[in-house]
């Protein structure tokens, strides 16, 4: 009998690799990237802030910078792209500087309603009792106004400005975000594992840290971002009606304000403005929609 001499790999005798998990995060970022209209809105958002935020460096003419020889230019006009506004302001660099007031305004009211509203919400979800009757009652107070009478209302009686504007904004969408933080918050604290961190001997603080939080911040961030285009809209209307935004500050809604009275001569130029409102609140709403359906993994 012959014995038979077998030679063996060893590269073949190694184990396969195997593949590292994907994470939650990462697979929410493969999501959104293979959707293509989310991908596009992202892109359409990024080159507004990037050049809102890059403006002095531009090479723009002066957006505070009239001439009453050159007002009511035509878009397309030289040495004026979009033509200029009813007081011979170039009208593409105060779009570009008026996208720094509008995103400022429509954005920081959201993300300081974010906090706040979270935070009252997780607190009233889970200790629950009086506490959450108190927030809760307060909250529905709110509720009891339209979104946009009771941002009028706040403005009005605040009066114009910036700061004014914020506060009334963010004020508007504190209840929303409440609420919603409040019933997912009520959910979790009946699942199993809250039971056990309560059973070990974890305080409450300890419990909201460690395990509410976290399983918490994602449904209330992605209906936090549904709102900023609401916001936006909003900080728009209030400029528009005289009760945001300052002139001669660059702000799309106080454009449209001050443009209505050219409308029937340069219609276009009273349109810039509402187009730039409407280009940037369908991204945002368009983008919301892909991050919620990217961050939905029972889907």
């Amino acid at each position: 009998m012959t014995d038979t001499i077998t030679s063996h790999d060893p590269a073949a005798a190694e184990p396969a690799p195997v593949a590292k998990p994907q994470g939650y995060w990462q697979g929410v970022g493969a999501r959104l990237v293979r959707d293509p209209l989310t991908m596009i809105c992202f892109g359409v958002l990024m080159l507004l802030i990037l050049s809102a935020v890059f403006a002095p460096w531009l090479g723009l003419a002066d957006p505070y910078k009239g001439s009453m020889i050159a007002r009511l230019k035509a878009p397309g006009t030289e040495g004026y792209p979009l033509g200029t506004d009813e007081q011979g302001r170039d009208m593409l660099a105060r779009l570009i500087y008026g996208g720094r007031l509008t995103l400022f305004i429509g954005l920081m009211p959201v993300v300081f309603a974010f906090f706040i509203g979270s935070a009252l919400g997780i607190v009233a979800g889970y200790v629950g009792g009086m506490t959450n009757t108190i927030i809760m009652r307060t909250v529905d107070v709110f509720f009891a106004f339209p979104s946009v009478l009771l941002a009028i209302a706040i403005s009005g009686a605040l009066g114009a400005g910036i700061f004014n504007s914020l506060v009334s904004l963010t004020i508007v969408f504190i209840p929303p975000i409440t609420r919603v933080a409040e019933a997912v918050t009520s959910g979790v604290r009946a699942l199993d594992y809250i039971d056990a961190a309560r059973a070990t001997g974890a305080n409450a603080w300890t419990v909201i840290r460690v395990h509410v939080i976290g399983n918490v911040l994602s449904p209330i961030f992605v209906y936090a971002t549904s709102l900023t285009s609401v916001c936006m809209i909003l900080a728009a209307g209030l400029s528009f009606l005289g009760i945001g935004v300052r002139p001669p500050e660059p702000e799309w809604g106080l454009m449209l304000n001050t443009l209505r009275s050219a409308i029937y001569v340069n219609p276009w130029l009273s349109a810039l403005p509402g187009v730039m409102i409407f280009v940037t609140s369908l991204c945002l709403n368009l983008l919301s929609d892909g991050l919620r359906s990217a961050m939905n993994v029972r889907d």
